[in-house]
């Protein structure tokens, strides 16, 4: 999911670097292995939002709500899948400004079984109708992680205008801003372009494509931000924009007064665990090749999950006396929403201290601060996903030294992993942090208010009683 970036260094150190690295190889090639894995792991991503996201949400709320759920999840899915291939996939992945793409590739133009894209690889492509489907997921499952934060109150029509304008002027340009990138072909064909040049204007020709190459890509991406699987674009994103959707909307009826406990933890133990399954697509798959880095990423999304699951589940049981399963599956998915932007830049030991840190971290969220201030996160959306989202941002940013276990950041233009600066590099995770959250939450907060006026926000006082199921779909999850 990530893209690696060039280090900012002259022309002729470019030129004569990469020249080398790349002179005796081929023209680009579809790999199978790298093809099969990356559709195995489209499909991974999907399981992850349904069932997995579905259930894991649906068995948190009350009885009376399961279906609202499950049907705002399957929504999401839906609507993602067709504003992707209409205008989606052409905004976030093609040329256009810094902050967005264009619509050369709208309806899908051009995109066929035998065009193909770039992996992190030179001369190493897949087929574009899978990376367009693997990209179609991380789509579809941002704005159902939005859902949990409104839970039980929310109007489906409004969560129907909502997520399709979200989607358009939220989630695209931040995919686009942190994601897109010309990639390591179009910089070796320009780098072998201007080493073979011969007189002064077709080096100077050559040079300003290669100029053209390197400074194409999205804003974040060129301050140097790392996000290898969607920390900033998934789950910051969707983190931010659901607490200020909980906010806006307000406290469930009985919030504080009523007990609201999870109807069904077997049903959100069995979707955690489909999260987690799902999520080595997810991180793995983001390496695009079937190779070490994509075992790296895996190794990493094992050993942190299970260090927040431990973390939380022994925190809790320290301050509160006892171990929970909520607690134990809620440290799980923190550990995977931090280690998600780090999967395929930290070493396993790094991954297995992000965890640690990260359950403590978002338990402290779920229940101190968020009980001193108040608000109804129903399911935790802002305290797991925001919250683990930061922790995983900045800590990519301290994890990728190579000194710490890391991998280092590849600087495609030497071929060669480049130095590592600590304060650069947390710079740069701090401008994707901080445009990601005002960007979300700005504009979330305008898009809430524009539906309010449209369709209204909230279900009435007497649905929200009776349960949404039966007043906004008619019908029950079970009839026993």
């Amino acid at each position: 999911m990530t893209f690696k970036r060039p280090a900012r260094i002259g022309a002729a150190v470019l030129a004569t670097g990469l020249l080398a690295a790349t002179a005796a190889q081929a023209a680009p090639t579809i790999n199978k292995g790298d093809n099969a894995w990356m559709m195995t792991s489209t499909v991974l991503v999907l399981l992850m939002t349904i069932p997995g996201l579905a259930l894991f949400y649906g068995g948190l709320v009350r009885s009376k709500n399961m279906l609202s759920v499950l049907m705002q999840v399957f929504y999401c899915v839906c609507v993602a899948a067709l504003i992707w291939a209409i205008y989606g996939y052409s905004l976030a992945f093609t040329g256009g400004s810094d902050f967005i793409g264009g619509l050369s590739k709208a309806f899908m133009a051009g995109i066929t079984p035998d065009s193909a894209v770039g992996t992190f690889s030179v001369d190493a492509n897949i087929s574009e109708l899978i990376y367009f489907c693997f990209q179609m997921t991380f789509a579809a499952i941002t704005p159902a992680l939005i859902v949990g934060a409104f839970a039980e109150r929310m109007k489906f029509a409004a969560v129907a205008l909502f997520v399709p304008l979200w989607l358009t002027l939220i989630y695209f340009p931040m995919a686009h801003m942190v994601w897109y990138w010309a990639g390591p072909d179009a910089i070796s064909d320009a780098v072998k372009a201007l080493a073979a040049a011969g007189d002064g204007a077709a080096k100077a020709a050559a040079q300003a494509k290669l100029d053209e190459v390197v400074a194409d890509g999205g804003f974040i991406f060129k301050k140097g931000a790392i996000d290898f699987a969607g920390g900033t674009v998934v789950h910051i994103n969707a983190g931010i924009a659901g607490l200020i959707g909980a906010l806006m909307i307000g406290k469930r009826v009985g919030y504080g007064r009523e007990l609201m406990a999870p109807h069904s933890l077997t049903m959100t133990m069995i979707g955690a665990s489909l999260l987690w399954v799902g999520w080595f697509g997810f991180n793995a798959g983001s390496n695009l090749e079937a190779n070490g880095g994509a075992a790296l990423a895996m190794t990493n999304s094992f050993v942190a999950t299970a260090a927040a699951a431990l973390s939380w589940m022994f925190a809790e049981w320290i301050i509160k006396g006892h171990p929970s399963v909520l607690g134990a599956l809620s440290g799980a998915v923190a550990g995977l929403v931090a280690v998600t932007p780090a999967a395929g830049f930290s070493g396993p030991m790094g991954a297995i201290v992000l965890g640690l840190v990260v359950g403590v971290a978002c338990l402290f969220f779920c229940t101190v601060v968020k009980n001193a201030l108040g608000y109804d996160d129903a399911l935790d959306v802002f305290g797991v996903h925001c919250v683990g989202g930061i922790i995983g941002a900045l800590g990519t940013g301290i994890l990728v030294n190579p000194a710490l276990g890391g991998t280092g950041i590849m600087d495609y233009t030497t071929g060669k992993i480049a130095d590592y600066d600590f304060v650069a590099q947390m710079i740069s995770q701090g401008w994707g942090v901080a445009i990601t959250l005002l960007l979300s939450g700005i504009g979330s907060a305008i898009l809430y208010k524009f539906v309010d006026v449209i369709v209204g926000l909230r279900v009435s006082v007497d649905e929200e009683r009776e349960g949404l199921d039966i007043g906004e779909h008619t019908e029950r999850a079970y009839n026993m």
